[in-house]
């Protein structure tokens, strides 16, 4: 499936047979990955691709929330995450966290918030929804996308009650009734929330707002100074692993055991997803002025009045 990690794997034994001074070499990676989000670098995940690449074992966690990922980091139990949303990564180096963003996972539809069924309220209505219950993962791209909906139509958050719950919880906290509007992510959540309720923002509605949303992959920086050649194996691998994908029966059956979910649910969120090659990243992301130093930016505006200057903490380097 992957054509290359032979080489890869030769490359990466070969580089740290020559240790540079100053250099360690990790035994094994620690990787944090959401379930629900189906990325066609699973393939190389449940193959081992990514061990074979990297001459070392790699251990995968999976979290709930981008916040719990940088925690993770920060605390030294995790080197890599996979698919961290932009918020949670802008908050995090805004507190002065020691990470860098170093590609993009994917890119997709902001994530859905949905109000009761029962309540009748729409966008025709929304500032109905000022005090009201709302259920949000707080500092993720759900909460990003829930302040820019409600900026949109001059909805007044203050006057809500907003819970900090995270996608399974705020799912079943609005078929529950405990909350009036949940903001979530994940197939599997974002389907139950949508059986008892409906998008604040149709799909055309958010393309006419310009409400959109990325993930991005991230490390922290003292394992991309101590260990460089397995950060570029590892993003080796996962370009591989995109090149590869061709959606056919046998790779959706494996990103959906991966991610936890049923074929059918793993085919509908994949069908929201657009994986950029490197060669997009580099001309799109990662230019002067590109999408990720702007849409970092647009975010720290919404999240803080820090002047943290974001853009430092993105490294292009490994998209190679």
């Amino acid at each position: 499936m992957i054509s290359n990690i032979k080489k890869a794997a030769l490359a990466a034994a070969t580089a740290m047979t020559v240790m540079a001074p100053g250099i360690s070499y990790a035994e094994d990676v620690n990787v944090a990955f959401f379930l629900q989000w189906p990325t066609p670098n699973l393939m190389a995940k449940t193959s081992g691709a990514y061990s074979d690449a990297m001459g070392v074992d790699v251990n995968w966690t999976d979290f709930t929330t981008g916040t719990a990922m940088t925690e993770a980091m920060l605390a030294g139990d995790i080197d890599i995450s996979y698919s961290q949303g932009l918020a949670p990564f802008v908050t995090a180096i805004q507190q002065g966290a020691p990470l860098k963003m170093i590609g993009i996972a994917v890119v997709y539809e902001a994530n859905d918030c949905f109000v009761r069924n029962e309540l009748g309220i729409d966008g025709s209505n929304a500032s109905e929804l000022e005090g009201k219950t709302v259920a949000v993962p707080l500092n993720t791209m759900a909460d990003y996308a829930f302040r820019k909906y409600m900026a949109h139509y001059n909805v007044d958050i203050s006057t809500m009650t907003v819970v900090d719950q995270a996608p399974p919880d705020g799912a079943k906290s609005l078929a529950d009734g405990a909350v009036d509007m949940a903001c979530v992510f994940g197939g599997v959540d974002t389907k139950s929330a949508g059986e008892v309720g409906t998008a604040i923002m149709s799909s055309e509605e958010k393309r006419a707002a310009n409400i959109g949303s990325f993930d991005v992959i991230t490390v922290t920086e003292k394992f991309a100074t101590e260990n460089p050649e397995l950060v570029q194996a590892f993003m080796d691998a996962t370009k591989e692993a995109n090149e590869a994908w061709t959606g056919s029966d046998e790779q959706v059956q494996m990103v959906a055991e991966a991610s936890g979910m049923n074929v059918e649910d793993t085919k509908t969120t994949i069908g929201g997803f657009v994986i950029p090659t490197v060669e997009d990243q580099k001309n799109n992301f990662f230019n002067e002025n590109g999408d990720a130093a702007s849409a970092a930016a647009s975010l720290g505006l919404v999240f803080s009045d820090s002047t943290t200057d974001v853009a430092k903490t993105i490294d292009s380097s490994f998209l190679e």
